[in-house]
């Protein structure tokens, strides 16, 4: 439900809660999207190390206390947290009739990218998350909980590297939500949470091919570009950029300086 609030006193079209560094791959795949839409949106900044993610005026909107939350100025101050949720709720919402495509062209397509969708939410991000966690944040080195979740992200770039395999894109001819949603832990936490001496690049040559047809869109190369100008303001203060482990210096992708023009063209 709506919460009353000043959030939207900036005049745009949305409020999008973000951690202070934009490091959290979850919003990114949001960012993509609204960019690809002409979205306009403020983000407000809240520090974990405060707790500010559990506090009002965040936690009014969303019981959970986790980000990305989206406020919708234009249809009430609507709130939807979850960022696949989000997701779906931007497309439903501001590309209805889905001119841009990136639900899926017929009903099987609509239908697969719904799965990538349910594998990125159960099969992607959590494991990625255990990694980063048991690798950097744990209070004591577990190394069996390592090999597990390493082995994971092995198990699910394997996944992708086999579907990739002679396609572009995740599903049908052209890019979908599901290649949004599938990138930002593969771009930015990957390199950080392989075993040493693997690479994406190396084992899983169509992926990193994929990866980088994404990078060459406006979208993503902006929000890569902004990112780094936000990681690189806060990290010394962001607990998982602050060195104590190897390998804990943010990762920081290579975008075309001025990305393609790969824009979906809608017809009227």
């Amino acid at each position: 439900m709506a919460c009353p609030s000043s959030l939207g006193s900036h005049g745009k079209q949305f409020t999008l809660f973000n951690h202070v560094g934009m490091h959290m791959p979850n919003i990114f795949k949001l960012c993509f999207v609204m960019k690809e839409l002409d979205l306009k949106w403020e983000s407000k900044f809240l520090d974990f190390n405060k707790n500010e993610q559990k506090q009002s005026p965040h936690i009014d909107y969303n019981p959970n206390g986790r980000i990305p939350t989206l406020i919708d100025h234009n249809n009430n101050d609507f709130p939807i947290w979850e960022s696949n949720a989000i997701l779906l709720y931007l497309i439903n919402t501001y590309d209805a009739e889905n001119k841009f495509g990136f639900l899926g062209k017929t009903a099987e397509e609509k239908a697969q990218v719904m799965q990538w969708l349910f594998f990125q939410a159960s099969g992607q991000g959590p494991y990625y998350g255990q990694a980063h966690w048991f690798l950097y944040l744990h209070p004591e080195e577990v190394p069996s909980a390592i090999t597990r979740y390493q082995d994971e992200i092995l198990r699910v770039l394997s996944v992708l590297e086999k579907h990739l395999q002679n396609r572009e894109w995740m599903v049908g001819d052209s890019i979908t939500l599901a290649d949004f949603a599938l990138l930002p832990y593969n771009l930015f936490y990957a390199p950080r949470l392989l075993p040493e001496g693997v690479t994406v690049e190396d084992r899983y040559p169509a992926v990193a091919a994929w990866q980088k047809r994404l990078c060459a869109r406006r979208s993503v190369a902006e929000t890569v570009q902004e990112r780094e100008v936000e990681v690189r303001k806060f990290s010394n203060t962001i607990p998982i950029f602050r060195g104590e482990r190897g390998r804990m210096d943010p990762v920081y992708p290579q975008v075309p300086e001025v990305a393609e023009s790969t824009e979906v063209t809608v017809e009227a």
